[in-house]
C-alpha cells in the first residue's frame, strides 16, 4: 500500500512579514506631506504585536493610513485578510483611533467550511480538523496540489497557509 502524502492548513501569518510592514507604513506617514502637523501615527497594540492601532485627525487621514499599511503588507506577501476591520473607529479627545487586532488560528465554524469545500470537490481526499489546523491527506499528490488549488481559489474571509507539505 502506497504511503499518503499530506500536508496542513492554517490560519496564520509571518510576524517577522507584520512587522517589517508596519515600520515601512510608519516611516511613509512620517514623511508624507498631508500628515505633517497632525495626530496620524500607527503603532502595534501591545507588546505581543497582535494588533495594530491607527490614530488620525479625521476619517480620511484613518482611511489612507489603512490603505497605506495594505499597500505594505501586499508588498511583503502577506494577506490583507489577517486585519480584523469589524470595529469602527472610536472618536475622542479631536481625534480618531481605531484598533485593527490580526486574525488568527482556524475555529470550528471555519475548519468545517474548508473541509466542506474540500469533500465536495475531491471525495477521495481525507481532511481531518486537528485543533486550529487541518490536515489533509491522500495517496495521490497530484490530488493534494489540485485541493491546494481549489483553496487558492476559493474565497475565505480568513487567510490560509500551507504547511508541512509531505
Amino acid at each position: 500500500m502506497a504511503k499518503d502524502s499530506s500536508f496542513d492548513i492554517v490560519s496564520d501569518y509571518d510576524l517577522a512579514k507584520v512587522t517589517n510592514a508596519v515600520e515601512q507604513s510608519q516611516r511613509e506617514i512620517s514623511q508624507r506631506y498631508d500628515f505633517k502637523g497632525t495626530k496620524a501615527s500607527l503603532e502595534f497594540t501591545d507588546g505581543n504585536k497582535t494588533g495594530v492601532t491607527i490614530i488620525g485627525d479625521n476619517q480620511f487621514h484613518i482611511d489612507s493610513i489603512l490603505d497605506i499599511l495594505r499597500k505594505k503588507l501586499a508588498g511583503c506577501d502577506v494577506s490583507q485578510k489577517i486585519l480584523d476591520t469589524s470595529k469602527d473607529p472610536v472618536p475622542g479627545n479631536m481625534q480618531l483611533k481605531w484598533e485593527l487586532l490580526f486574525v488568527k488560528g482556524l475555529d470550528q465554524e471555519k475548519a468545517k467550511k474548508v473541509t466542506k469545500l474540500i469533500r465536495d470537490n475531491y471525495p477521495k481526499v481525507k481532511p481531518q480538523i486537528q485543533g486550529e489546523e487541518i490536515r489533509v491527506s491522500s495517496p495521490k499528490r497530484d490530488e493534494l496540489q489540485a485541493v491546494m488549488q481549489l483553496l487558492r481559489a476559493a474565497e475565505f474571509e480568513f487567510p490560509i497557509e500551507f504547511t508541512n507539505y509531505r
